[in-house]
């Protein structure tokens, strides 16, 4: 089946009539890209980034956007028609222009193009000196004799393609230990907690500020063959969550893995410091390399002792007991 991509250009107070035009006419499911809540993100929401992609920063400056899909055929052409004639309505209402020129682009897409194409571009990946990330849709005709994590990363961060998470995977090849419990703190795919059961941790903990990311981890621990109660995800804001936090310190921790942005390691070092057992060790990932001596404070003032720091391209991780 193929699919017609529609765009709207709209403004950020035009968001909400044209998706409640769209929902009048029986279209509930929409994409929206907005340059405010980018530049909002960039300037309110530091904790959750330390680098941003060069590539991304015309969305500083990109008209507003509400997309759909409709289905290339007699139907998806009738659902065409019933919007072009409600952004009509729209702007004969909008006098005033608030709402932007509610202009239409479409865009054909496959069905292929749409949801598939991504895929012949992510490969079995050796990682460390055990280690294959295999895409479960990949046929292994020869695993080396490496420990194979399948994965389906969703919408999730965390494929074993970023030299952070490779960073995170080579660490723990070194310092787990048969019968280990594990906290990972921001789990995005999972990908390195289920590692550590498949390197033969006793249970692991993961959690996320975001539920798509705990469910995505969940279903990649039980494509590994993995499952409650070894394996738990939490949905939470660790920062601020008091339940949650509570939730976590009921065990201690030999291993607790952060693979997130500095500021992030730099807010959780005194809670990794109050789960971990006496001799446990924090491996923190997705540092820029000009953060280094930040985090290295931070941890050194919450009592840590650096062990190591690795560097792979623009990024560092730092191993801490």
């Amino acid at each position: 089946m193929n699919w017609i991509q529609v765009s709207i250009q709209t403004t950020t107070q035009g968001i909400e009539p044209v998706c409640g035009r769209l929902y009048s006419i029986g279209i509930t499911g929409t994409e929206i890209e907005d340059a405010a809540d980018f530049n909002d993100f960039l300037e309110n929401e530091t904790k959750y980034w330390d680098y941003v992609d060069e590539s991304l920063m015309y969305k500083k400056s990109a008209p507003t956007l509400v997309k759909i899909y409709v289905t290339e055929n007699e139907s998806g052409h009738e659902q065409l028609l019933a919007v072009k004639e409600a952004m009509a309505a729209l702007k004969a209402f909008d006098s005033e222009g608030i709402f932007g020129t509610l202009d239409i682009s479409l865009t054909d897409m496959s069905e292929q193009d749409w949801a598939e194409n991504w895929k012949q571009y992510y490969k079995p990946l050796k990682v460390g000196k055990h280690i294959l990330v295999k895409p479960e849709w990949e046929i292994l005709d020869d695993d080396e004799g490496r420990t194979v994590f399948n994965i389906n990363p969703g919408m999730s961060f965390g494929t074993g393609t970023h030299q952070s998470t490779q960073l995170c995977i080579e660490s723990l090849e070194n310092y787990i230990k048969e019968g280990d419990n594990v906290l990972d703190l921001g789990c995005g795919s999972g990908i390195l907690s289920i590692i550590a059961l498949l390197l033969k941790a006793k249970n692991a903990l993961a959690v996320d500020i975001d539920p798509n990311a705990a469910k995505i981890a969940m279903e990649n621990a039980q494509k590994n063959g993995f499952g409650e109660p070894e394996y738990i995800t939490l949905a939470a804001d660790v920062l601020s969550d008091t339940d949650a936090r509570e939730k976590i310190s009921s065990q201690k921790y030999d291993i607790v893995l952060a693979n997130i942005v500095a500021d992030v390691i730099i807010a959780l070092a005194p809670f990794a410091k109050s789960v971990m057992k006496t001799d446990g060790v924090f491996i923190c990932s997705g540092i820029i390399l000009e953060r280094i001596n930040d985090v290295k404070s931070a941890l050194k003032k919450a009592d840590f002792e650096i062990l190591h720091v690795h560097e792979k391209g623009e990024w560092a991780s730092i191993v801490a007991k």
